[in-house]
């Protein structure tokens, strides 16, 4: 086979580990490392979960989706009752801070807005909501203006991205302007790529973060580093 056919069939074999998505008709293409996800799935957390499965596939440098989400009947919600539950699953989340969160749901596509101090508050409202039935799709709209003033240190990004044990060594390289942190560079895979830009977060008085980094997968052989 030849590699986007191997790469292919490894997407395929992620997807079909996964618990959630073992009856799921996902296709999957790929194109020199950028793998195209289509099909049906049946809520929008299997939707969620095939892209985070391909994520981590070795050899995966983007991802094009277009998987559609279409209900059973049984499971088809008016968007009155996906917006009581998602607002009573953020409620009770504890990374979602009270009453900082607003939501909207059209046609049963939710989106998120509200400002937060912190990335994990916005991710939480996103893990918060994704696992409502009756979901389509989320766009998660959700501002961070960090209580801090605190000078953002380049440095100490650095030293965070350095400890992280699946970034270090890497060619990361971190740029600091007022509350924004540009991120440039190249990892060997994408899950790597979202990891530093998670570990760029982190930092107090961060606002925005902007992910340059490319992926350039590194095959390990007894010859050397082989890179795509």
């Amino acid at each position: 086979m030849n590699s986007n056919e191997v790469l292919q069939k490894d997407v395929q074999e992620a997807i079909k580990w996964e618990p959630l998505l073992h009856a799921a008709e996902i296709g999957v293409t790929a194109q020199d490392g950028v793998v195209t996800l289509s099909g049906t799935v049946d809520s929008y957390i299997k939707k969620s979960e095939a892209e985070h499965a391909t994520k981590n596939v070795p050899g995966v440098k983007a991802i094009v989706e277009d998987i559609n989400v279409k209900f059973v009947l049984s499971d088809i919600k008016d968007d009155t009752d996906i917006a009581i539950e998602a607002l009573n699953n953020l409620s009770s989340s504890w990374a979602v801070p009270k009453d900082k969160v607003k939501i909207k749901v059209e046609n049963g596509w939710v989106t998120l807005e509200g400002i937060v101090f912190w990335n994990y508050e916005k991710q939480g409202a996103y893990q918060a909501v994704r696992g409502v039935s009756g979901v389509t799709g989320i766009t998660n709209r959700i501002l961070i203006k960090s209580g801090s003033h605190d000078e953002i240190e380049t440095r100490r990004i650095e030293d965070a991205l350095s400890r992280c044990s699946s970034l270090n060594g890497l060619d990361i390289r971190v740029k600091v302007a007022g509350h924004s942190v540009t991120l440039s560079g190249h990892v060997h895979f994408l899950f790597q790529k979202d990891e530093a830009e998670r570990v760029a977060w982190n930092a107090p008085g961060v606002w925005n973060v902007d992910n340059e980094l490319g992926v350039q997968y590194k095959v390990q052989k007894w010859l050397g580093e082989i890179n795509f």
